[in-house]
């Protein structure tokens, strides 16, 4: 039996005759006509007792150990359904049920947790249909106390009403095109939202309208990652320069678009030059990041800041609670970085990752792409223009200085790692610009994870740096080495999941193997030493596929960046290990590929059971790097197509018909989650700069906007452009690294 699925032969089945026709979809869900199609798990007892199923739970096992379900529900996608029941628990319990799809690989549609109780308790919620495929309802009973658990007036209706969250896929164009455009050599692609079952004709108009091309869709029949019917227009044959172009069929037009060679080369400037207004510790100069954007410089130490030039531990009951009373006798100055997403937090793990990826944006274009606009002074839009230095190194330094000012100092406990963490003891209300902020600021507790991500990235900024500045490069491999041996010497020192007291996300993560896998590989890749390559062979990370559909990498599994950095520039391995390495990378972007082929929307992201993560773009982004990286490896153009290809979702190919790039195509996200690109809360502050790449879908909802208005919404469409949906629209540094490394890739690679 699989985790969510049940095998034939452990089923034990009361009754099997068919499903009452009409709008209840449950058989005698009252059990009092023995006509219920309910089955259990193989060793699991119930039965019908007094109106009511009944089963006698065992202690222990896993949830999945011990079931109870029905199947054969046929759920129309975007409508909605009431699920309602009573369940009786003896002792009390809370006791889970789950409505997925009755086959490999049991796609949930919804979940819900329920109470039950000796007395009985009514529960009652709605769903939305996501598929059309037959599903069932399961209830994981195992991995607790044991007990009795009893249903009882079990209810599945279709309310007569469409979900709609899941209707906001029909709202925009019938026809779903990359707003910004499409490359002259490369794919064209568009989908269609529509029901027919034939292939559509379609044509493709000039800025003039004048008839330049013609065709007919493919159907792709539905997506349940959209909640719609899909076919695709491929117009890949078109190759003529231009702008305004459109595809129509019918009354239906899509968005206007542009096709050409240097379509990301804006992209490139405007994300790189988003990080400058993200700054902490420095004024915003409306000069260079416009006059919407100037303010004086956040957390400074002048009045209402309480940071961040003498930052203090935290102390007192909150780290009695969260630390066991860890807490230090010293303040650092912690001032610089940037502003970590919509507060005014500051993490190292995000911070180093990227850092990390700006300057994976430089050394791809030095090695790659020797002409590349990336290695210019001059490129974006900040105070250091005109210094000699390449401005993405002036970025990625601003993160840098920060990240070598959270390490704990010289004679003190922990000397050489890495503090978690900086930001407010409380939450601040919004709007606040940084520099009205006046909550106490402190210093979580170094990490084993902080500690090796300063590591990594401090020893691939010595290595970058070495050319323009000799003497901060020595101070990042110093500071490297440092970071490492503490790492080693403190090797299991977490961060907790849950601080519990709010002012800050908290970043938690309870496994190291791939920090301390991606500190090894960039002080390799730096310094030649073998006794890092030792440490990377002992790995289990060496030989593992690191890379998953659902985001090749992020803060918190940063294995797939390290072999990324290990396949392209660790031409001092031996050759085996450099045609492993190389292997490993072109493989898993050929089942990246694969995946792709299979996508309406031409998605480059496979998450588990299709539900959209958090952050769900910049996961996409994450596996167009690891195509663009096969690119750069083997030079094979399919790698380049799917990359480009891959952009398309993000600029307007997808189920919402939007541009997640504010200021990019016909429509883009103007609200996302920030304390002070807060026009949606105070028309005198502006909208998030241009450049600016939302979250994007997710499927959990931890808002209080998505939990109002995104119930039973297909995965693609669980996004809403409001400033509290912090789930699905926010801002971030280490989802803006991505979108600068892929748009420099897209504006170089030919």
């Amino acid at each position: 039996m699989s985790r969510f699925g049940i095998a034939h032969a452990a089923i034990a089945v009361l009754f099997l005759p068919g499903l009452a026709k009409g709008a209840e979809l449950i058989a005698d869900g009252h059990f009092d006509k023995r006509q219920d199609t309910f089955w259990a798990s193989d060793g699991l007892a119930f039965a019908r007792e007094n109106g009511r199923l009944c089963v006698e739970v065992a202690r222990g096992g896993e949830a999945w150990s011990q079931l109870i379900g029905t199947n054969g529900l046929k759920l129309e996608p975007g409508r909605i359904y009431r699920l309602s029941m009573r369940v009786i628990a003896e002792p009390a319990r809370s006791v889970q049920a789950r409505v997925q799809r009755a086959a490999d690989p049991w796609t949930m549609v919804d979940e819900f947790t329920m109470e039950g109780t000796p007395e009985g308790s009514l529960f009652s919620a709605e769903f939305a249909g996501q598929e059309p495929d037959e599903a069932q309802l399961v209830f994981p009973l195992g991995g607790g106390e044991g007990g009795r658990v009893c249903l009882d007036d079990v209810s599945l209706v279709a309310t007569g009403a469409s979900s709609p969250a899941a209707r906001r896929a029909a709202e925009g164009p019938a026809i779903r095109v990359n707003q910004l455009g499409y490359l002259t050599d490369g794919p064209k692609r568009a989908t269609f939202v529509a029901d027919a079952k034939q292939p559509i004709d379609f044509r493709l108009l000039d800025s003039a309208d004048r008839i330049v091309g013609k065709g007919k869709t493919q159907p792709h029949g539905f997506d349940p990652t959209a909640g719609v019917e899909t076919q695709v227009a491929d117009f890949s044959a078109f190759k003529t320069p231009g702008d305004g172009y459109r595809l129509v069929s019918g009354d239906w037009a899509s968005d206007r678009f542009s096709i050409g060679e240097d379509l990301y080369t804006r992209l490139r400037v405007d994300a790189l030059s988003w990080f400058y207004p993200q700054r902490s510790g420095i004024e915003i100069r409306g000069a260079i990041a416009g006059k919407a954007y100037a303010r004086s410089a956040g957390h400074v130490g002048v009045a209402p800041n309480q940071g961040d030039k003498a930052v203090p531990c935290l102390g007192g009951a909150q780290a009695e609670a969260l630390y066991g009373g860890w807490s230090c006798s010293y303040q650092l100055d912690v001032t610089g970085g940037w502003y970590d997403a919509g507060d005014h937090g500051k993490y190292a793990v995000t911070g180093a990752l990227a850092a990390a990826q700006l300057l994976a944006a430089y050394e791809r274009g030095l090695t790659f792409a020797p002409k590349s606009a990336v290695m210019r002074d001059g490129l974006s839009r900040i105070p250091e223009n005109g210094n000699g230095l390449p401005d993405i190194l002036d970025e990625a330094r601003w993160e840098l200085e920060f990240l070598l000012r959270m390490m704990v100092p010289d004679g003190e406990p922990l000397a050489g790692m890495v503090h978690h963490k900086i930001h407010d003891t409380a939450w601040t209300a919004a709007p606040m610009l940084p520099g009205d902020d006046p909550q106490p600021r402190a210093l979580y507790r170094p990490s084993t994870a902080a500690t090796l991500d300063v590591a990594a990235v401090a020893a691939q900024g010595a290595r970058l740096f070495a050319e323009h500045n000799p003497t901060f490069s020595a101070r990042l491999l110093s500071a490297a080495r440092k970071a490492w041996v503490a790492a080693n010497a403190n090797p299991a020192l977490l961060a907790p999941k849950s601080d519990g007291f709010g002012g800050g996300g908290d970043y938690d993560d309870d496994s190291i193997s791939d920090e301390l896998f991606w500190a090894a590989t960039e002080l390799y890749l730096t310094t030649g030493n073998g006794e890092y390559l030792k440490t990377l062979r002992a790995s289990p990370l060496w030989e593992a596929d690191v890379f998953s559909p659902g985001g090749a990498f992020n803060w918190r599994d940063v294995a797939g960046f390290a072999r990324l950095q290990l396949a392209l520039y660790g031409r001092a391995l031996p050759a085996v290990d450099q045609e492993t390495i190389r292997n490993s990378v072109l493989t898993s972007a050929q089942h990246l590929l694969s995946l792709q082929q299979a996508e309406p929307f031409g998605i480059v992201y496979r998450p588990n059971e299709r539900r959209y993560d958090w952050g769900s773009n910049q996961l996409m982004l994450q596996n167009i790097v690891v195509l663009s990286a096969a690119y750069d490896l083997s030079g094979d153009r399919v790698f380049l197509d799917g990359a480009r290809e891959g952009m398309d979702y993000i600029l307007g190919r997808n189920a919402m018909g939007l541009s997640y790039i504010t200021g990019y195509g016909s429509r883009s996200p103007q609200n996302q989650h920030s304390r002070w690109y807060a026009r949606q809360r105070d028309p005198q502050l502006p909208n998030p700069p241009v450049g600016s790449l939302a979250g994007g879908p997710n499927s959990t909802f931890v808002d209080d906007i998505a939990r109002e208005r995104l119930r039973g919404c297909a995965p693609q469409t669980c996004y809403v452009d409001d400033i509290e949906a912090y789930g699905s629209n926010e801002i971030a540094i280490n989802w803006n690294a991505p979108l600068v490394y892929v748009a420099s890739f897209l504006a170089d690679a030919r």
